[in-house]
């Protein structure tokens, strides 16, 4: 039964991509959903047997690579960890996938799309369900490819290339550095099970890598490097630049991978590795800072961006930050738990921005929407439900997990813990901001719309808005339903996948652990985020408009508007010293120069020159090769009669070439 759960989604793209062409776009679409949905009920299954059961699974496969001391089969493991991130893609998934019947019904490529969709989902399971690191990898490499795939749907968009191409590319530095993790673990531990990889990190505590020029620390180098694939799967700062491009592919796409699949995959790797964490405290350090820093950074973006998904792509990766940086704390249930929370309500803010964008005929700036509120009731309902969950508003699914992490990092009374606790808290009233001003410039402000546009606006129809029910519902009970299950105290729901040394450990449901005011510092900045935002964004307010029109104003509006000019930065810096080097070094010395000359095509090129220069005497007059064949056999004849002088000085066996050229001549 456990396989069938990554196998059904295979199963499903298969069909689209093979034989989608036959049954159509509707057919194709209900068999690859029903797929994803019969995946979802040994999930549940599975969630109770392991989970609530407390019996980890654990399925060999077949064997896979055998060399040596290398040992890697194929299997399944089934633990606590492992059917919390089943039960959170197969039900969103299913979601975006039912989403997706209506949505993309008048394209005419639909059975592909849904092909895109189904292998994205086949993948995050077979991530999460991996027994080794080369399962983990293979994993994370097929959700970047579906995820390449998905974004250039519509390939025949530029955008759509540049930003599919952005994100491969991204996405390679990133797994660059997990391959060096991955060797590394091999080299300390001789072997990438990870099972036994656990079980030995105790004892490789203290050995060093002599890595860049430097004695470090073994524990943390394999650590760091592995955490470079986690920033660019989940978007931290630095690598964060391919998630608000993924936004050229249709909506469904960016739900899929925002709430399910691409960006949880870092998140998840990094609780899967948390027994090696734990011994390195530096890589503790720098995961907890990098989470606050990307926490901060995304939600002062935010604030100013005018596309609908471009500002909930920067909540996805502000969200992340938060869940980076709680497992940099030590707290690795409270960063799944979160992500669990996070995935209903993400979803069901892109799958209601989508209907919006249908409804207004592909508009997607917020400047020219406005007064949709009377329009579109139903999807305004679901964005407020969706927002409200986001900012943690009170008894939502976001406030039971989102309020536990600040406290978390406040209570681990470290430099690195108070530095999160307070960007974190400052990127709760951002986060605020801009999830109200998209609803104020999208549903309440007056109208920007065209005509035309305001006159087809229509809600959503019946096969977008269950979907969107159900996520919202979702949204509003996951969170209080799991909360005592995932991170009460006392709880044994994960029982041994997430291990935290002693030392490290910090309990959350302390009461005297955090003061009163510190655990109302989020709630304070999260309610604050809606008048300012309405005030801000209200056309009477004169002073804001003449601090916006000031010189500081205009600069930080571009800065802010500009995403703190990263991706200038990138470019001038980085990637045009690479293309720089792709072009005069790459191409022109080795592709054109070296290996052209010592390659396949030069060595013909050589011949060829050759050939041509012993073909010259050639004439074809009868005459010439009479001459050059008596020519040639008076010259035998001549040295052949000193036999005896010769053959003490040359080989007997160069007469004979020497006949045999005689006559070619």
């Amino acid at each position: 039964m456990y396989p069938l759960i990554v196998s059904l989604p295979l199963l499903g793209s298969f069909y689209a991509g093979v034989f989608g062409r036959f049954p159509g776009s509707k057919g194709t679409a209900i068999v690859t959903t029903m797929r994803v949905l019969f995946s979802f009920t040994p999930s549940l299954i599975a969630s109770y047997e392991v989970a609530l059961g407390a019996s980890a699974c654990y399925i060999k496969i077949a064997p896979w690579i055998f060399s040596e001391m290398f040992d890697a089969s194929r299997g399944f493991l089934f633990d606590s960890l492992t059917v919390v991130m089943l039960i959170v893609v197969t039900p969103v998934s299913s979601s975006v996938h039912t989403y997706s019947i209506s949505y993309m019904s008048e394209d005419p490529h639909s059975p592909r799309f849904m092909c895109y969709l189904s292998i994205s989902t086949f993948f995050m399971p077979m991530l999460v369900t991996g027994d080794n690191s080369i399962e983990l990898f293979s994993g994370r490499e097929g959700v970047g490819l579906a995820s390449y795939l998905s974004i250039n749907f519509w390939f025949a968009r530029l955008q759509a290339n540049r930003a599919a191409i952005k994100a491969m590319l991204v996405n390679r530095v990133g797994d660059f550095g997990l391959a060096l993790g991955i060797i590394g673990c091999f080299t300390l531990f001789q072997t990438v099970d990870s099972s036994i990889l656990f079980a030995r990190v105790s004892a490789f505590s203290e050995p060093n890598y002599y890595f860049t020029f430097c004695n470090h620390h073994a524990i943390t180098v394999i650590r760091i490097l592995p955490f470079t694939g986690a920033v660019g799967k989940s978007a931290q700062i630095g690598l964060h630049t391919r998630l608000p491009d993924a936004m050229e592919g249709p909506t469904p796409v960016s739900a899929s991978i925002h709430a399910a699949t691409m960006v949880t995959a870092g998140v998840s790797m990094i609780a899967r590795c948390s027994p090696l964490f734990e011994y390195s405290p530096n890589a503790l350090i720098v995961i907890t800072s990098v989470g606050a820093m990307t926490s901060f950074f995304a939600a002062t973006t935010g604030i100013l961006q005018n596309d609908l998904k471009r500002v909930i792509a920067y909540s996805t990766c502000s969200q992340l930050g938060y869940m980076i940086f709680a497992c940099g704390v030590s707290n690795y249930s409270v960063s799944i738990f979160h992500l669990m929370n996070h995935a209903f309500s993400k979803a069901l803010l892109f799958l209601s921005a989508g209907s919006v964008i249908h409804a207004m005929s592909d508009e997607q700036d917020m400047r020219k929407m406005g007064g949709l509120a009377s329009s579109l009731p139903f999807t305004y309902a679901m964005m407020l439900i969706g927002s409200l969950s986001l900012i943690g508003f009170p008894f939502l699914a976001g406030f039971h997990s989102k309020d536990a992490i600040s406290e978390l990092a406040y209570t681990k009374y470290t430099i690195s813990g108070n530095f999160a606790f307070w960007l974190g808290s400052v990127s709760v009233f951002f986060t605020s901001y801009y999830s109200f001003r998209s609803l104020f410039l999208t549903f309440l402000a007056p109208t920007n719309s065209f005509k035309r546009d305001i006159c087809r606006c229509h809600d959503a129809p019946i096969l977008m808005a269950i979907p969107l029910i159900l996520l919202a519902f979702g949204s509003i009970f996951v969170g209080y339903l799991a909360k005592d299950m995932m991170i009460g105290l006392g709880t044994n729901f994960w029982a041994n996948s997430l291990p935290i040394l002693p030392k490290n450990e910090i309990i959350a449901e302390s009461e005297s652990a955090t003061p009163i005011i510190t655990k109302l510092i989020p709630i304070l900045f999260s309610t604050l985020g809606a008048p300012v935002a309405y005030n801000a964004n209200s056309p009477a307010n004169s002073f804001l408009f003449a601090f916006k029109t000031s010189t500081f104003g205009n600069r930080l509006y571009c800065f802010l508007n500009k995403r703190w000019f990263f991706d200038q930065v990138l470019n001038d810096f980085i990637v045009r010293s690479f293309l720089r080097f792709g072009y005069e070094v790459s191409f022109k010395a080795l592709d054109k120069g070296a290996i052209e000359i010592l390659g396949p095509y030069g060595i013909s090129y050589i011949f060829r020159r050759l050939a041509k220069q012993i073909s010259q005497p050639q004439s074809g007059f009868v005459y010439h090769y009479a001459f050059a064949t008596l020519l040639g056999s008076t010259i035998f004849v001549t040295f052949s009669g000193r036999w005896d002088f010769l053959s003490f000085w040359v080989d007997n066996r160069l007469y004979f070439l020497l006949i045999v050229s005689s006559f070619f001549l």
